[in-house]
């Protein structure tokens, strides 16, 4: 089986920062691409951001310039800095990963979710 694992999530106050990690274990042949989505209530889900498994990022409208997405290719983990936070920035983040999983021998692409973590941002 395969876990995300998300943390960092909290209260912060408009104008402040916070940084999201998610961890990725079990039985993981490789990782490609990670991401950070999130969801406002009566919302769609949208993406925030995403990185590749060779560094290449890809950034929201709506966050660029304030978040900042990087990886430990390493620890299976990707984080999300965020800073300049405003209160439409308040959702529950989701990490994301398109990661391989051997069957039968052969890798294997499937996508996985987490649990997803609050971020309210409010005075």
């Amino acid at each position: 089986q395969v876990q995300l694992v998300e943390s960092g999530g909290g209260l912060v106050q408009p104008g402040g920062s916070l940084r999201l990690s998610c961890a990725a274990s079990g039985s993981i042949f490789g990782i490609n691409t990670m991401g950070w989505y999130r969801q406002a209530p009566e919302k769609q889900r949208e993406l925030v951001a995403t990185i590749t498994s060779s560094g290449s990022t890809n950034y929201a409208d709506s966050v660029k310039g304030r978040a900042t997405i990087s990886r430990d290719n390493a620890k299976n983990t990707v984080y999300l800095q965020m800073n300049s936070l405003k209160p439409e920035d308040t959702a529950v983040y989701y990490c994301k990963a398109d990661l391989s999983r051997l069957w039968l021998g052969v890798p294997r692409r499937y996508d996985y979710w987490g649990q997803g973590t609050q971020v309210t941002v409010s005075s």
